[in-house]
């Protein structure tokens, strides 16, 4: 590794990290990098990467000198605009516009059932595909899908279109190679978002209910920003949910003693918890320097566009004992895997709720000698977005 003298105070350069090799396994990049220092540029990525749990916590929670709202954006070509890539006061304005549609409250009263009625039908689903199915793909992804597709207020598009459009979505916002056909595969996407979102908002206008876009419609907010925050919300609502059943369930299935635990004392929330933090579902997002500063003992010039990688924070072994290994007894710390501070995820009670209450206790219960397929092992992939992306599993 050589120090980039372009950069003051040292910064250390990490020209020999490529985009492949942080897309199959970015673990053994960011354990090399961390050996030196919490920050590198890395010209592959064209940005510093921030791998440190304390410098990631520190930018969460200081949008003075870090702000989301990053020039140049991959979210804002893919996506428009969303609060996600806006500060306080702006961002806080849109945020509370999603009012308590995920919130405890809701989910209590409207959409449990959903979750019930989605896992009722994709198990089946499973079922009917047999012992050796993906678990992704027959009902990790479907089951996020409907589940969102609901609570958003699509009733003009099926589960099907929802994850084309989050895929798609989420491909652009972390294309960093700059492909030119996964932008056009998101412009697509983008295109489609918008017409549905334009069918539905007349009817739920006549016809308010307790979807997002119901909310949203009566917010007052303008057009643009409703349509930039639900692309946000298609993207981060489906792979949260989906990765977390898949990683949790692979986790699980790969220590029998920590399963025999949970199985014993239902331990659903902690395996959930400890599997989003060894594989954050959002591993990296972006910050912008506004000012010349300091972060950890090193310059982080004006402009500085940085990589939060809190998929490598969560694994940060001055924080969390033994940080590689799945370990449901490790002593409870807070991962930074829903974000934090102003940017909490808003999502994070249904992921919670449709993961740890229903999903995974359900397959469990209901696919009796539930184990990994020996002949095909589990596939993983990503870095800006991380997850199991296949799952071939067996049953008696």
């Amino acid at each position: 590794m050589t120090v980039d003298t372009t950069h003051p105070r040292s910064i250390p350069s990490a020209d020999w990290v490529t985009i492949p090799d942080l897309y199959a396994d970015p673990y053994p990049i960011y354990r090399r990098l961390r050996a030196e220092a919490p920050i590198h540029w890395v010209p592959a990525v064209n940005r510093y990467l921030v791998i440190g749990y304390e410098a990631c916590h520190t930018i969460e929670l200081d949008q003075e000198r870090f702000t989301a709202d990053e020039t140049n954006s991959l979210m804002k070509r893919s996506m428009g605009h969303s609060m996600l890539r806006k500060d306080d006061p702006e961002h806080d304005v849109e945020r509370k516009a999603y009012g308590g549609v995920l919130r405890p409250k809701a989910i209590k009263q409207e959409w449990n059932q959903v979750f019930e009625r989605s896992f009722a039908t994709y198990l089946e689903r499973l079922r009917e595909a047999g012992p050796g199915a993906d678990l992704v793909t027959e009902f990790a992804a479907p089951f996020a899908a409907e589940n969102l597709r609901v609570i958003m207020g699509f009733e003009n598009a099926t589960q099907e279109d929802v994850q084309r459009w989050s895929q798609t979505l989420i491909d652009g916002t972390g294309n960093y190679a700059d492909d030119p056909d996964v932008w056009a595969a998101a412009e697509r996407s983008s295109r489609e978002v918008d017409v549905a979102i334009d069918e539905m908002l007349p009817i739920l206008r006549d016809r308010p209910n307790g979807s997002l876009l119901s909310a949203l419609g009566a917010s007052g907010m303008p057009l643009e920003s409703l349509r930039a925050n639900f692309k946000m919300t298609i993207g981060g609502g489906l792979n949260e949910p989906r990765d977390a059943i898949a990683t949790t369930t692979w986790a699980l299935l790969s220590h029998p003693t920590q399963l025999a635990s949970v199985l014993a004392d239902g331990r659903w929330s902690e395996a959930f918890e400890e599997s989003i933090r060894w594989v954050a579902p959002i591993s990296m997002y972006p910050r912008e320097a506004t000012r010349d500063t300091e972060l950890c003992g090193l310059h982080i010039p004006r402009g500085a566009r940085l990589g939060v990688a809190v998929g490598a924070a969560n694994r940060d072994p001055e924080v969390f004992v033994d940080a590689e290994s799945y370990d449901i007894d490790r002593p409870r710390k807070p991962h930074l895997a829903f974000g934090g501070g102003n940017h909490f995820c808003a999502g994070a009670w249904v992921a919670r709720a449709s993961v740890v209450n229903v999903a995974l206790p359900g397959l469990f219960r209901e696919l009796p000698g539930l184990r990994l397929d020996p002949d095909r092992p589990a596939v993983c992939g990503g870095w800006v977005f991380r997850g199991v992306t296949s799952l071939p599993v067996l049953w008696d």
